[in-house]
């Protein structure tokens, strides 16, 4: 029987993610907070500017924990959550509530899920954007 061996999200790969979703961020006159969580769902990387709005920080946890949770960008599920959706049923009761909000996007390594970078303080649609742009840079 063999194993296949996927390496591990590491701390580097969070601050090179958190960095440049930062930098695409500033680029476009956006403040951001990011949040990068291994395949766990632990915190390895979390940068909150003081100029986000508040709030920010835990919006940017919620999309990268979403996306984690159900291996899928948060944009492609906010369908999904309206009435008559896959998933318009789906319990909330888990470690923290998803948020369905685009800027959550799963990271992969060798087709295998690995973590999520989840971004918040801008319009969703940048918030994707800017996630997207790092995840593209950890391949």
């Amino acid at each position: 029987m063999s194993t296949t061996v996927v390496a591990p999200l590491t701390i580097e790969d969070a601050e090179l993610l958190v960095t440049t979703a930062r930098r695409a961020a500033e680029d476009a006159g956006v403040t951001v907070s990011v949040t990068v969580l291994d395949a766990g769902g632990h915190l390895l990387a979390f940068r909150r500017d003081d100029r986000a709005v508040l709030i920010s920080g835990e919006t940017s946890t919620r999309k990268a924990y979403t996306a984690l949770q159900l291996n899928a960008p948060t944009a492609d599920l906010v369908d999904a959550v309206q009435p008559g959706g896959l998933f318009h049923t789906l319990p909330t009761a888990l470690d923290r509530p998803l948020l369905f909000i685009a800027g959550g996007v799963p990271v992969h390594r060798d087709g295998r899920l690995i973590g999520a970078i989840g971004v918040g303080g801008g319009a969703p649609e940048q918030d994707h954007g800017f996630a997207t742009v790092a995840v593209q840079a950890l391949a």
